[in-house]
């Protein structure tokens, strides 16, 4: 018998084309009138912000929309004021992963009344996601604040609480049709490897493993599509389904290597969490193919791989390697140089990375600096 445990959130989970208008529905039932919107700046270019708040009527809307990639923490700052002064009783993340994670911090913060870095538990004031991207933050109880440490030097702290995971998940594909090929893919990508990782998390359990394998087939299936017609509202659909089944996975399992990695070179180098993704996730499966081959071997079942006669690290070697090139076909970077990671930077990458949870978690370990600086200077 395998033994497991996990942790959920209640949550109501919306998706159709077209059911962002069920949103003033779905405050009235709460009964949520004071709200307080996390969003970035090209959605304010696109018109989506102002037609979620034109459905909104007379509500009370404060509105912070400059998010920035990696949530850095002085944007917090700058958003939990703007949340105090409206009163807000709910707070709405619409857009990426970093709209979301905003929105998550400072339902946090609001939730303890503490600075970041000594808040406490608590009920968490209500968040609403509605992902215009595939990072399936809508899904999870983690969000992460990128510290400024000294001046030369930054660093990504991750907070998971099972009772900060949004209380409502409201998906339309029609938000994302308007996704540039290129965010399309990264994001698309930091959405298998939600799944790909939860399938070999140390922590998996019945219900991440069927869920991420399906959103691997899903995913596999509809985002070259969406990269190459982005308008295609079937593909769009069912790569936002895979995305939903991403998040529905890496919710209840720890994370591993991969995104702690993608974590330490969003935070200390700058590298976009999705283009990470795209580095890091080959090179992972790669690292991890001795010590969770039988996982590995699924996974690659799962992209349709022919078992014929090979052994599970077989298998895991073929998933790794089939990943690669699903990526390299997606036109995507695949080294840190293309990114412009300087290679002098290792070092403190490395001793970074030894301070992640999810490295910590990581099915086999890393046990020293010098192994960090070997597996980053693979993806350089």
């Amino acid at each position: 018998m395998t033994r497991f445990s996990y942790d959920t959130a209640a949550q109501k989970v919306i998706f159709g084309a077209g059911d962002n208008k069920l949103l003033p529905g779905i405050l009235d039932e709460f009964g949520w009138q004071r709200l307080f919107l996390c969003t970035s700046p090209h959605l304010r270019k696109n018109d989506s912000i102002d037609m979620i708040l034109s459905s909104l009527g007379e509500k009370d809307v404060a509105v912070f929309d400059q998010t920035a990639s990696h949530v850095p923490e002085a944007q917090v700052v700058e958003a939990l004021a703007i949340a105090r002064e409206s009163a807000c009783d709910v707070v709405i993340g619409l857009g990426g992963g970093s709209a979301i994670g905003l929105a998550k911090a400072v339902s946090y913060e609001l939730s303890a009344g503490q600075p970041f870095k000594n808040a406490s538990a608590g009920l968490a004031m209500p968040t609403i996601a509605i992902p215009t991207t595939y990072a399936g933050s809508e899904m999870t109880p983690l969000f992460g604040v990128t510290r400024q440490e000294s001046e030369a030097t930054k660093r990504k702290i991750t907070k998971r609480d099972v009772r900060i995971t949004p209380k409502v998940a409201l998906y339309d594909p029609l938000l994302t049709l308007d996704l540039p090929p290129q965010l399309t893919a990264s994001s698309g990508v930091n959405a298998l490897a939600h799944c790909i990782e939860a399938v070999y998390s140390k922590t998996r359990n019945p219900l991440s493993t069927a869920s991420a394998l399906r959103g691997i087939k899903l995913i596999s299936r509809a985002l070259p599509v969406c990269v190459e017609d982005g308008q295609n509202l079937t593909a769009r659909s069912e790569l936002l389904e895979g995305a939903h089944l991403g998040g529905v996975a890496l919710a209840t399992v720890s994370m591993g290597i991969h995104h702690g990695t993608g974590h330490v070179l969003g935070g200390t180098a700058g590298v976009p969490h999705g283009v990470a993704n795209c580095i890091v996730l080959p090179h992972a499966m790669h690292f991890n193919a001795d010590a969770v081959p039988e996982q590995l071997a699924v996974i690659a079942e799962a992209f349709g791989v022919p078992r014929n006669g090979r052994s599970d690290y077989e298998m895991a070697i073929a998933a790794a390697d089939l990943v690669r090139e699903f990526i390299y076909q997606l036109d995507m970077p695949q080294q840190l140089r293309e990114v412009g990671v300087e290679k002098v930077l290792m070092p403190r990458l490395a001793r970074n990375l030894l301070l992640s949870k999810a490295v910590l978690n990581n099915p086999k370990p890393v046990a020293s600096e010098n192994q960090a600086i070997a597996f980053l200077e693979g993806m350089w």
